[in-house]
């Protein structure tokens, strides 16, 4: 296990390598499939010998490095952050990078003990986050391939950086797989602040002034979050506590709820909750595999995976409670704001926002049941997610936009990248897919704990459901003109979108399965309670997914005459599809527009309510800490 462990680390990081030094597009595209396949099948490996087993601690020969590497590796990236602040004239990072090298000073002098000999630990919860890495992160890696070569192909200007943009999405990938199995906080923070760092050169590609605009508020925002981490390494060395997670997550109140409120912070920094959120939405100038990667399976999910981490702590506290407001608060606001939006990528990007939210909720009540719907939302947000990001990615290069608009009639264009989307769009929001079940255990261990909470989640679900559906019918609609022509999609992009599509219909029928062996086990060392599904629902469940698997058929095998049928315009018909007879005789085109509510729903004012309600509300739970 310690050597797969290492490998799962290595093999990301050296496929960067390859990719920064090897010449000639068609190797580096090799390598990239060669890599992200191993590292899918590492992730697998991972996971079949874990099953069924207690919790491994583990070196992977990261114990040497945090004795001897660390520090180094700190002060180089400090460095760095303060070189990229000065170089493109941001003081703000470079300021933030002295309090960062005055607060490992201040670790330094405290004297914490001395580095674990076995700093990782391996769980039911690590296990889940490296089979969503893995998993998820391998496909968003081929589907790159293909996108950024047309990505090249419209914008021909200046170098080719598809080399170094692939290093860092590995070295991410890497990073990412370092973070969730590190039980050494010093060990995760250095992880947590390589992937700020990462995320910073991702949304900062494209180099224009916007992105680079865009990239620094990402860096500064989760750099302002990731004190949060350093502060409760220096709060657990200065009372001779242990700097692990799972030290906090089993310690006493009040020292151990400080700090988990520290590391929630840097949890609400990262998953861009209230009032961080706007680094995700600026994070949209990226190319989309880079949305993808922060959006599902990596940068935001690490956010709520600490704060999971240190649910234990917060059950049954006010400063629990006060944490699932500002989750609650964040998922009402933003789901809001989602109905509000054409453009594809600002959907998603508050829809994940969202749900986000309501994984934090849950976690800050932190019962057994809670945490069960948290750990759901995580795997069936981060496979549907990414596919819809990569779906809208390739759309936007067929369409040239990526305005929901101008995705009317998709399904008669391109049925199978219509089909994707549908079965994204689905799996967040209808039942039998994961996302349904996992808001309704959410809802059912809310009503347990306070019955504030739910009512705010009830009335945040009902934008998803507007907006969602509002999407689905504008790709099974038909213009009345006729249908623009779309290429034929990458095979790197085929097969990225066939996995995710099949994964998020496929872990909808095996998550009883996901539940008794890889969550239920983790539960079970920290909480008490059961998760009882009763059979009935499940049998339904396996009907609804049957029927479901019938659409693929239905859709892509049927002739475009079939599908075709002339609108009915009330008699008013004046013999084509696309023109009608209306008043005083006179001849109107038919068009079909979706219902966006600007005129009752304006998204800065909503945004700037988010983020007065969650600033104060952090500063209260931390007056909350000692009650």
């Amino acid at each position: 296990m310690e050597r797969l462990v290492f490998l799962l680390i290595a093999v990301p990081l050296l496929g960067g390598i390859l990719q920064a030094v090897m010449p000639g597009a068609r190797a580096r595209h090799g390598v990239i499939w060669f890599t992200c396949g191993l590292t899918i099948l590492l992730a697998h490996a991972v996971l079949v010998m874990t099953l069924g087993e207690a919790p491994i601690r583990l070196n992977a020969g990261l114990a040497l490095f945090e004795r001897q590497g660390l520090l180094p590796a700190e002060i180089a990236l400090i460095a760095l952050i303060g070189f990229y602040g000065i170089r493109y004239r941001n003081p703000l990072a470079v300021v933030l990078a002295g309090l960062q090298a005055l607060l490992l000073i201040g670790q330094q002098q405290a004297g914490h003990p001395e580095p674990l000999e076995q700093p990782l630990l391996l769980d039911g919860l690590a296990v889940m986050m490296v089979m969503i890495i893995g998993v998820v992160g391998g496909g968003i890696g081929i589907h790159a391939i293909g996108y950024m070569q047309e990505h090249r192909e419209h914008h021909p200007e200046g170098p080719d950086r598809r080399a170094s943009f692939f290093f860092v999405v590995f070295l991410f990938l890497s990073a990412m797989f370092g973070l969730v199995l590190a039980d050494s906080l010093p060990l995760l923070l250095l992880f947590w602040e390589i992937t700020t760092l990462c995320s910073f050169l991702l949304i900062g590609f494209e180099r224009t002034p916007e992105a680079m605009k865009n990239a620094f508020k990402a860096l500064n925002l989760n750099l302002i979050g990731g004190f949060g981490i350093g502060l409760a390494i220096l709060h657990q060395s200065i009372n001779h506590g242990t700097p692990t997670l799972s030290s906090i997550a089993s310690g006493a109140a009040p020292a151990a709820l400080l700090a988990a409120a520290l590391i929630a912070i840097a949890g609400l920094a990262k998953s861009a909750q209230f009032p961080f959120s706007s680094w995700l939405l600026g994070a949209m100038v990226a190319p989309t595999p880079v949305s993808a990667l922060l959006h599902s399976s990596t940068m935001v999910k690490a956010g709520v995976y600490v704060i999971i981490r240190c649910a234990p702590v917060f059950h049954l506290t006010p400063a629990g409670f006060i944490l699932s407001l500002i989750g609650a608060i964040t998922f009402l606001l933003t789901s809001t704001i989602a109905a509000t939006q054409s453009n594809a990528k600002r959907v998603l990007a508050y829809s994940t926002i969202a749900n986000l939210g309501l994984i934090v909720t849950c976690a800050g009540i932190g019962s057994h049941q809670a945490v069960w719907a948290a750990m759901l939302l995580i795997i069936f947000h981060a496979v549907a997610k990414a596919l819809l990001f990569l779906s809208v990615g390739t759309v936007e290069h067929k369409l040239g936009s990526r305005d929901i608009e101008d995705m009317n009639g998709l399904i008669v264009c391109n049925p199978r990248l219509a089909l994707a989307m549908l079965i994204g769009a689905a799996g967040m929001f209808l039942a039998p897919f994961g996302m349904l079940i996992s808001k309704w255990a959410a809802i059912e261990a809310l009503i347990q704990a306070n019955p504030i909470l739910p009512i705010i989640i009830a009335f945040g679900s009902a934008p998803t459901l507007f907006f969602w559906t509002k999407w689905m019918g504008k790709l099974l609609a038909c213009r009345p003109q006729a249908c623009p022509a779309i290429r034929v999609c990458s095979l790197s992009e085929q097969a990225a979108l066939g996995l995710l599509a099949a994964l998020t219909i496929g872990i909808c029928a095996i998550f009883p399965m996901v539940s008794s062996h890889l969550i239920e086990p983790y539960l079970a060392l920290h909480f008490s309670g059961e998760i009882l599904i009763s059979r009935g629902n499940l049998i339904t469940m396996f009907i609804m997914l049957a029927l479901i698997g019938l659409l693929p058929f239905s859709l892509v095998y049927r002739s475009r005459a079939e599908r075709m049928v002339t609108p009915y315009l009330c008699g008013a018909n004046l013999g084509d599809t696309g023109h009608f007879t209306g008043s005083a005789d006179s001849v109107q085109p038919v068009y079909l527009k979706n219902y966006y509510l600007h005129s009752l729903l304006d998204e800065a004012t909503l945004f700037r309510l988010g983020l007065i309600a969650s600033g104060t509300l952090m500063l209260v739970m931390f007056a909350a800490v000692g009650w």
